[in-house]
């Protein structure tokens, strides 16, 4: 009886432990920093089966909690991009299994073949622009924001960083639709921009009214993407190359719920060789000037980017940023010079070296507040802040020796002090309404003041005696005040956008030493209307008005310039005005299969055209920009894209265009019609071990201008990229310009004169070696100035 009672209670009691729910806790956390992971999944897999019986995942601070009544089980925790774990040995303490913190390292090749399959890079087409979504087939290769755009339909960057689109340079560059700090000429900053951090670009011909209406070349605006990732990430790239391409740069970013920061640091060594070759002639009395000259162009250069991105809450954040670079420069030439009479007969020769030193310190600072609002998720009200402050203080000597001749040696030196300051002002508002309609409204303050001090001194009986020909101090001060608005409606099949831009401007300039002032007041409205219309999924056509202006630049005004070269000098004018453009477009895109097509028609009507005048006297050219008559251009242009296979693409630009240009400047007509066209082709190929090989040419016609003709160019560069280590090790190898073929030459033929000027740089290599770390990928840095 007893054993029978005693049975009962224990199985009672067995059943009773059976039936217990067990109470399973424990917090997440990925191994680089310690950081909870949200939405990782907790499941309970039973261990015969191997099927999933219940889980759950983490909450926002990578805790959790579930519950279940099985007994024989086991856990398993994972998360996208994480390698899973998995958990078969722990203790129950009454009814409770205290996993406490569970540690996920990164899986950095599932997360390759994940992105690279789900990720293509696409183009959309908008209202007034062509937006091109950035995806892993770009965003994975390390590449900069520079590379990026250089494998753009449009847009092609030189060897020097100079952006140019549809074969025009001049192009406005925005970060997030506004002037900013990592935006700079520089290069550096922008070039530090890498493909992963990069959501869109958009691609923007012909302007709408919300854009400054500076510039006739178009706007890229880069969008940078709004990165969940927390923690710190991070990634250097040690660069060498042959001439001098050596630098070093280190990009490390830190976020946290409410902060992000950023910083960038780089310096480096470049040389930059320069081959010159020259003939000034002088056909009324039959004598020549020519020279060959060979010099390099050497710089060290330092800076630092550092900024943060305060999150207040979901709808507000301010961002403030800076960045500090410091140049110095030295620049040594020999030029040889030969002059020759009418019978070819050389009766002057000279050598003369140029050593040319400078430093430029520049500092760049940037405020920004973006507000949303909940109503609507492309609500928003966006004011900026950027400062940009520069200078060089530059110092040359010029020493001229004659091997044959009469003349006498004799030495020049010459004294730079340049000082700038730019202030840019925004006020920009978004309101969309009605589901389809969108109102824009804002304006933009923009302040430049530059000063050129500029001295020449000459040595005469040991002393050196300041030239006053040469010798000025030149002031420029433009202030732009401009206010808009737009409106648009955009439907699933046909959309429409108005717009109106009203710009003042304030234009004064001063010659210290002459006292001479020249000042420029003037008001302009320029307006804009896109409409595009969407025929099928694969076929859309956009047409679009605008009007533009081109303010003429410091350069373009200051009367003095060097004497590198005495025989051929550029020298401003303070009287120029500026250009004023209208300009239409008619452009499609089409997308047949794997193939992507652009085509575009366009027509740019100009006045008071900028055309460089060149004056001869005593075998001196003197080269001056003048306003000269109206331009009109028509062109068309087709770019396309195509990937047959996962391991080949390529993609292409064709662009021609034919001019008309009347004009009369001091008597002389300057009537004259032309073409011009340019083509380029890009092809990658994805080839065993993960290496990736791209190979690009281009090709730029010859074409006239008032004067002159302007040589045509073909050359090619090459790029072969590895990665190692899942990614985070990039080796780059680059060659620009590989055959050495890129020589500018311009001709400029004359009934009393003829001038020749040829300039090449050569072959670039640069071999780089980049590594990320924390979550972020290795990048390209770039290494320019």
């Amino acid at each position: 009886m007893l054993k029978n009672i005693t049975f009962v209670l224990f199985t009672l009691f067995s059943l009773n432990l059976a039936s217990a729910q067990v109470i399973i806790t424990g917090k997440v956390l990925e191994s680089n920093a310690n950081l909870p992971i949200e939405y990782a999944t907790i499941s309970v897999i039973d261990t015969n089966s191997k099927t999933p019986l219940t889980g759950t995942i983490t909450a926002e601070d990578g805790t959790f909690s579930l519950k279940t009544n099985e007994t024989n089980f086991y856990i398993e925790v994972s998360f996208m991009g994480y390698e899973s774990k998995t958990i078969k040995q722990f203790d129950i303490v009454k009814n409770t299994i205290n996993l406490k913190i569970i540690t996920l390292s990164e899986d950095n090749q599932a997360l390759d073949e994940v992105v690279i399959r789900a990720e293509k890079s696409s183009t959309e087409f908008k209202l007034d622009k062509r937006v091109f979504n950035v995806g892993a087939d770009l965003s994975s290769t390390g590449a900069s924001s520079l590379e990026v755009l250089n494998n753009l339909p449009s847009v092609n960057v030189n060897i020097e960083g100079e952006i140019s689109l549809r074969g025009s340079q001049g192009v406005q560059i925005l970060i997030n639709g506004k002037p900013s700090v990592l935006a700079s000429a520089d290069g550096n900053a922008l070039g530090s921009i890498t493909a992963d951090m990069i959501e869109k670009i958009e691609v923007i011909t012909n302007p709408s009214a919300k854009y400054d209406a500076e510039g006739t070349s178009g706007i890229i605006n880069i969008i940078i993407k709004k990165s969940e990732k927390r923690g710190i990430n991070g990634s250097a790239t040690l660069n060498f190359g042959v001439p001098n391409s050596n630098s070093f740069g280190l990009s490390v970013n830190k976020r946290t719920e409410k902060f992000n920061l950023f910083s960038q640091f780089g310096f480096g060594i470049r040389t930059y060789p320069n081959k010159t070759e020259s003939i000034n002639r002088d056909l009324v009395n039959d004598i020549t000037v020519s020279s060959t000259g060979d010099g390099d162009f050497n710089e060290k250069f330092g800076n630092i980017l550092i900024g943060t991105d305060y999150h207040i809450n979901d709808y507000n954040i301010i961002t403030l940023s800076g960045s500090y670079a410091y140049e110095i420069e030295d620049q040594d030439s020999k030029t040889n010079y030969n002059q020759t009479d009418e019978t070819n007969t050389i009766t002057d020769s000279w050598l003369r070296n140029e050593l040319t030193e400078a430093d430029n310190p520049k500092l760049r600072y940037e405020l920004q507040y973006k507000k949303s609002f909940k109503r609507h998720a492309d609500q928003s009200l966006l004011f900026s802040a950027l400062g940009n402050s520069f200078r060089k203080d530059q110092f040359s000597d010029f020493e001229n020796t004659f091997t044959l001749g009469d003349n006498e040696d004799f030495k020049q030196k010459t004294r730079t002090d340049y000082t700038l300051a730019d202030y840019t002002f925004k006020l920009d508002y978004t309101h969309p309404f009605l589901e389809k309609f969108t109102l824009e409204t804002g304006s933009q303050y923009v302040i430049n003041s530059v000063s050129n001090d500029f001295a020449v001194s000459d040595l005469q009986d040991g002393t050196y005696v300041n030239n006053p020909d040469l010798t000025n101090v030149f002031d420029f001060d433009q202030n732009v005040l401009g206010l808009y608005t737009t409106a648009a409606y955009e439907g699933d099949v046909w959309g429409l956008k108005l717009g109106f831009r009203l710009e003042h401007t304030n234009l004064s300039t001063l010659l210290q030493t002459t006292n001479e002032s020249n000042g420029n007041d003037y008001t302009n409205l320029f307006p804009s209307i896109h409409t595009s219309y969407k025929i099928s999924d694969d076929f859309s056509i956009q047409a679009g008005y605008s009007k533009r202006i081109r303010r003429p630049g410091l350069r373009e005004l200051n009367p003095f310039s060097n004497i590198r070269n005495n025989f051929s000098i550029f020298t401003g004018n303070p009287d120029l005005q500026p250009e004023f453009t209208d300009s239409y477009e008619i452009t499609s895109i089409n997308k047949l299969g794997k193939a992507s097509l652009n085509f575009s028609l366009y027509n740019r009507y100009t006045v008071d055209v900028v055309e460089r005048i060149s004056t001869f006297e005593n075998n001196v050219s003197i080269s001056t920009p003048e306003n000269v008559g109206t331009n009109t251009t028509t062109g068309f242009e087709a770019n396309g894209k195509y990937a047959p296979t996962n391991w080949f693409s390529f993609n292409g630009d064709f662009n021609i265009n034919y001019f008309s240009r009347k004009g009369v400047f001091e008597a002389t007509d300057f009537d004259f019609k032309g073409n011009q066209w340019s083509a380029s082709l890009t092809t990658k190929f994805k080839l065993p071990a993960d290496f990736d090989l791209e190979v690009s040419g281009d090709y730029q016609s010859k074409f006239k201008t008032v004067q002159s003709e302007i040589a045509d160019n073909l050359f090619a560069d090459l790029g072969l990229r590895k990665k190692i280590l899942k990614g985070k090790v990039i080796l780059n190898l680059s060659i620009r310009d590989a055959f050495a073929s890129r020589i500018n030459k311009t001709t400029t033929s004359q009934s009393d004169f003829y001038l020749f000027n040829s300039r090449q740089r050569g072959r670039f290599v640069t071999f780089g070696v980049s590594y990320g770390f924390g979550k972020g990928e290795a990048m390209q840095f770039s290494g320019q100035r």
